[in-house]
């Protein structure tokens, strides 16, 4: 298995992300705010996570909900995959959005996200007057009836 090096800084008191278990794909990102939020229904804050990364050139980190957090109190990743840039070297913060009908407080420390380390590919877009035809052609959006 393939790992990449990513420099951290930790502002937080929180430990440093890690896998929760060896097959993990996301490590989990933690709150890091001075008090508690309270998320009303259909509200979205931004959360800090007292993290700053130095990404490789050719990776990005996706920050994605987590699933207990969606299924058990509805929050989640309003941008979702969120993208960090390999040349962005801000504090990692988080979009939730309040999903339920309920109120939800998210204290610090609280898990609230994943980030997940993927390589990126760079296209070099070629202007052409015409696509190359296919069987599926322009059909999209539930064109195949399984909406």
């Amino acid at each position: 298995m393939h790992h990449v090096e990513i420099k951290i800084v930790n502002t937080s008191d929180n430990p440093i992300p890690e896998y929760a278990t060896a097959g993990s794909a996301g490590l989990d990102l933690r709150s890091w705010i001075p008090e508690p939020v309270t998320l009303k229904p259909l509200e979205r804050r931004m959360i800090p996570t007292g993290l700053f990364l130095e990404i490789p050139e050719g990776y990005e980190v996706q920050v994605r909900p987590r699933s207990g957090m969606a299924i058990k109190h509805g929050i989640t990743c309003l941008n979702s995959p969120g993208t960090v840039d390999s040349d962005y070297r801000g504090e990692i913060k988080i979009i939730l959005i309040n999903l339920s009908s309920e109120t939800h407080t998210i204290k610090s420390g609280d898990r609230i996200a994943q980030m997940v380390v993927a390589k990126v590919e760079k296209a070099f877009l070629k202007p052409v007057l015409q696509l190359e035809s296919t069987d599926r052609g322009e059909g999209g959006f539930g064109h195949t009836g399984n909406i």
